[in-house]
């Protein structure tokens, strides 16, 4: 009868407050197992909108049982109630700071580029390159893969750097939304894709695709920039001049985390696999979208026919591959209102098969016929095979 006159349900009612949102909160944006495969974002949403509130009012309630009736406890109800207490305190602890997305994966606090002189970047590495009025800059996969964001300017516009490591993921977005250069920070996960928020309208955008899931922009599309994917040798190939990304000193050991991310596949470290050309949830995979069209093809078979003619939405197009095995490009096969098909040579030289015209990994005919002649660029994407089928349930595969 006791615990009954202290009105126990006050302080677990509190208590219940105080530790349960926080928990499903952190459930849903990190990647914890079947909590990426809720469609939840919502959800996860305007749980973090209310989450202060519900907390400061569990807080007083808890505050206002231990002043009212704390004292009047049992031993062992004092023990009870503040062994919950700290435990409350060890999951916001871990919730709210060792594993807050935002403070696992920091920016970088010093953004340093040098050019190829002063590089200390091996040319070996994968970077995402962006061009912009002139000038060049490449960001290696392995900083990115672990700060997931850099906002930086190429050619006097801001840039919006980004990647996702759970999706393979690689975009480029102008930050600029409704006229106004934004502050993006990166919330969480949901369908193991980075999730960011813009710091005016605070709405959540996914890495994948650049639209607003939630908030006041739902449907919004951030403004997509064109970027490549390549080594930072083939890459310094074709813009000797550009800046590249330097590591930053204070995350030295999260970058090692990342070492031979950028080239080794998850399932040539699985030994249950037997046939690795097998297509599963980790493969990679070059995705294309023409006209809303979307189509994925299969990185394995491409490292070994190194070229593919396809048509996409009409667009004749080539996928093709580098001798690196780590560089790719997609670009529109029609020359002069002509449709060229392309093959490697003996000598591994680019060719169209109606000129015999000579091509460079740059898409520009270096002799022959077309000399002088590009090809068009097309932006693609190297990617995990669950992301893409996800964020573009339609895609054909090949």
């Amino acid at each position: 009868m006791k615990e009954n006159k202290t009105s126990p349900w006050i302080f677990w009612t509190g208590f219940c407050l105080l530790l349960i949102p926080g928990l499903v909160h952190a459930y849903l944006l990190m990647p914890f197992p079947g909590s990426q495969d809720l469609n939840a974002i919502t959800v996860s949403y305007y749980l973090e909108k209310i989450i202060t509130p519900l907390r400061i009012a569990g807080a007083i309630l808890v505050l206002f049982y231990i002043v009212k009736y704390f004292t009047a406890n049992t031993l062992k109800n004092k023990v009870i109630k503040v062994a919950a207490l700290v435990l409350y305190l060890g999951t916001f602890y871990v919730s709210d700071v060792m594993y807050k997305a935002e403070t696992m994966f920091e920016e970088p606090k010093t953004v340093s580029f040098a050019n190829a002189i002063h590089n200390h970047v091996p040319e070996s590495l994968v970077i995402l390159g962006v061009v912009n009025n002139g000038v060049a800059k490449a960001y290696p996969l392995v900083y990115l893969g672990y700060h997931h964001k850099v906002q930086d300017n190429v050619g006097g516009e801001p840039v919006l750097v980004t990647y996702c490591t759970m999706c393979r993921t690689g975009r480029v977005f102008s930050p600029v939304v409704n006229g106004k250069r934004q502050d993006f920070r990166l919330v969480g996960a949901r369908h193991y894709n980075a999730v960011i928020e813009d710091s005016a309208t605070k709405s959540w955008w996914y890495q994948a695709t650049g639209i607003a899931a939630a908030g006041p922009l739902k449907g919004s599309r951030l403004k997509e920039l064109y970027y490549e994917q390549s080594t930072l040798g083939a890459w310094l190939a074709k813009y000797p001049g550009s800046l590249i990304l330097q590591p930053d000193k204070h995350y030295l050991t999260d970058y090692d985390d990342l070492k031979n991310y950028d080239r080794i596949q998850s399932v040539d470290k699985d030994s249950t696999i037997k046939n690795k050309d097998t297509i599963v949830r980790k493969s990679w995979i070059v995705g294309v979208i023409v006209d809303k069209q979307a189509k994925a093809y299969n990185w394995r078979k491409l490292v070994k026919t190194r070229l593919v003619n396809d048509k996409l939405a009409n667009t004749p197009l080539m996928v093709s591959l580098e001798k690196d095995s780590l560089t790719y490009h997609v670009w529109n096969r029609m020359v002069n209102g002509k449709e060229l098909h392309f093959n490697l040579d003996q000598a591994g030289l680019l060719t169209d098969q109606e000129t015999v015209s000579t091509w460079n990994w740059d898409g520009l005919c270096t002799a022959g016929v077309n000399k002088g002649a590009q090809l068009g660029k097309i932006q693609a994407y190297q990617e995990y095979m669950h992301s893409w089928k996800h964020f573009h349930p339609d895609s054909s595969f090949q």
